[in-house]
């Protein structure tokens, strides 16, 4: 394997938007009764804007997902999410979270099969054995059907929380073109994609099967997807979370249509590819399990294969009222969270120190840190959050900061000390059960 040696690049240090440090000033009192947990938040909440985030000259943002110096289209949104609610009343902020979605347009129209870019045209990749059709601007270019969802939905937010439509100029509504073309190419991968990815480092799930094009799939109306989350191979091609979130990410942009563009005939053409994919999500992604009864599984081929499994990146299964796809309370993601938590999933783990889902990019037995905090985002009840939040707060190693995963009997044994979207999204846990009054003294 020729694995380009990973560059340094200097991300300044950002001074704090004053919304953030009002949110910092609460938490001093709010938490005040809880010292450990008041300083992981002090750390973590500010840690994508101290550590991660950089304006650039052209007045976009560029954020790295931390010890990685590439730009994941997926990571920097979850990286900036919690932020979002705090930017209709504070400028600064707005301006970065508005430079960020700029920034991941230009990027989508670069090249929209890529999903982790350069700040420049530096030639700088992962791996430098990669075959595909690379550009200067790409670090990786591992189709992920979240990518171009991730992107969506921080413009959906941004507007939703603002009110502000600056971000939707022309190039905007091109990026909304090329993914459109996108998803309809890749409803008919082997017929219609040029999109091909080996890597010749002799990691199976680094490299798509079939000469670069992936395994075998039948149409369903989903969208073709190379790659997880986790940025792993697909067993089976049709990613159901991923095209759940294709179906959310298909509705926002229909609002945009409607009523930013005012282009009905966009409009009915979003509509129906939302809809030709959640028929396929109803008819294909959905399991007869013979101890949970119906659930949604995480990958199918079309010809009756499944994987059933949950994995701790966002999109998951766990994550699936997260994103928007349905409520936590329907009946079939009841049961899908159910089976996620039990020892049905693989990559369910339980040891003396935690319990969770961890995720075959890491070794057995690791938790993710993410996957505790998304099970306290989505649970039902205050117990279930607190015991979440008790559980992240006792295993960060006294880094004082998230990793990516931990051993569950030891979790001085951990991946990633510096993950800035699994900082992020603990943050915004701890943050929605303070103003929940759930951690009051």
């Amino acid at each position: 394997m020729e694995q380009f040696r990973l560059p340094q690049i200097e991300m300044p240090k950002l001074a704090l938007p004053k919304a953030v440090q009002d949110v910092l000033a609460e938490a001093e009192t709010k938490l005040a009764h809880r010292p450990k947990l008041l300083k992981l938040f002090k750390n973590c909440f500010p840690n994508t804007l101290e550590t991660t985030t950089k304006r650039l000259d052209d007045g976009t943002t560029f954020v790295i997902t931390g010890d990685i110096p590439a730009m994941w289209l997926r990571d920097s949104v979850e990286q900036v999410v919690h932020y979002v609610p705090l930017a209709k009343e504070d400028p600064e902020l707005r301006s970065l979270i508005a430079g960020l979605i700029r920034r991941h347009v230009a990027c989508i129209l670069l090249d929209p099969y890529a999903n982790a870019f350069n700040e420049s045209a530096s030639d700088w990749h992962w791996n430098t054995t990669d075959v595909t059709e690379m550009s200067p601007w790409v670090w990786e270019r591992k189709f992920e059907i979240d990518s171009l969802c991730f992107s969506m939905r921080l413009a959906y937010l941004y507007w939703k929380e603002t009110g502000r439509a600056d971000v939707f100029d022309a190039d905007f509504k091109l990026a909304m073109r090329a993914i459109v073309d996108l998803f309809k190419t890749e409803q008919r991968h082997f017929e219609r994609s040029p999109y091909r990815f080996t890597r010749n480092n002799g990691i199976p799930t680094d490299s798509l099967r079939g000469g670069g094009l992936g395994m075998p799939v039948n149409y369903t109306g989903m969208v073709w997807s190379g790659f997880r989350s986790s940025d792993d191979a697909c067993d089976f091609h049709y990613n159901v979370p991923g095209n759940m979130f294709a179906v959310v990410a298909l509705r926002h942009m229909q609002e945009f249509a409607e009523w930013v563009f005012r282009d009905m005939a966009l409009l009915a053409e979003l509509k129906e590819l939302e809809q030709e994919i959640d028929h396929g999500i109803k008819l294909y992604g959905i399991y007869r399990h013979p101890e949970f009864g119906p659930i949604y599984a995480y990958e199918t081929d079309g010809y009756g294969n499944y994987c059933l499994m949950d994995d701790a990146g966002t999109p998951g299964l766990m994550s699936i009222p997260y994103f928007g796809y349905v409520t936590a309370d329907d009946p079939i993601y009841k049961n899908t969270r159910r089976f996620a938590l039990s020892r049905e999933n693989p990559f369910y783990y339980e040891g003396k120190a935690a319990k969770g889902i961890g995720s075959p990019h890491t070794p057995p037995d690791y938790i993710w840190h993410m996957a505790l905090s998304m099970q306290g985002l989505t649970a039902a009840t205050a117990e279930e959050k607190l015991e979440m939040i008790a559980m992240l707060e006792a295993t960060d190693a006294d880094t004082g900061f998230m990793h990516e995963g931990f051993h569950a009997d030891d979790p001085n044994q951990f991946t990633r000390k510096w993950f800035a979207w699994s900082n992020s999204l603990f943050s915004q846990l701890v943050y929605k059960a303070m103003k929940d009054g759930l951690l009051d003294g």
